[in-house]
């Protein structure tokens, strides 16, 4: 006897739900491209994903919460129907994105020593020490330029 299998349908609340991305961005992306047309129900046209669909989903959700731009992931799936020719757009894509995440990193963690220097400052107010406070506000104040660097395109 052979085992049928049946592949289920979801809704787009189940697979926003599934996915972790919001039925409007699962709309956008298939209006703009990132993901092909998704099928619709033959009585009440409402989209119907199945769990290739939603796989696809769940790595393009993978890379939205990098930061990757819509434009990327489109190429990115673009590329993936291309097959093992577009390896090397598709390494160079997310060599590029961990550029960025790299970049995001650095400003994160000036950002943070600035907050922990400022916090060493009011530490050093508040036990009147008043050289200490000093030093430590002229070390944000340099702190803050490399801040204002890191804001600039």
């Amino acid at each position: 006897m052979e085992a049928r299998t049946t592949q289920r349908g979801y809704t787009i609340k189940e697979a926003a739900t599934l996915t972790g991305l919001p039925a409007s961005t699962l709309r956008y992306y298939e209006s703009i491209g990132v993901v092909a047309p998704i099928a619709r129900g033959a009585s009440s046209r409402h989209r119907v994903y199945d769990e290739a669909d939603l796989d696809q989903l769940m790595w393009i959700a993978c890379l939205a919460a990098t930061g990757m731009s819509v434009g990327d992931m489109r190429r990115y799936v673009a590329n993936g129907q291309v097959g093992p020719s577009a390896a090397g757009d598709q390494a160079a894509l997310l060599a590029a994105q961990e550029r960025r995440l790299a970049a995001e990193a650095e400003a994160i963690a000036l950002r943070q020593r600035y907050v922990r220097l400022k916090i060493d400052y009011w530490h050093a107010v508040e036990a009147g020490d008043a050289d200490r406070a000093a030093l430590l506000a002229g070390e944000a104040r340099v702190l803050a330029d490399q801040l204002k660097e890191t804001r600039r395109p």
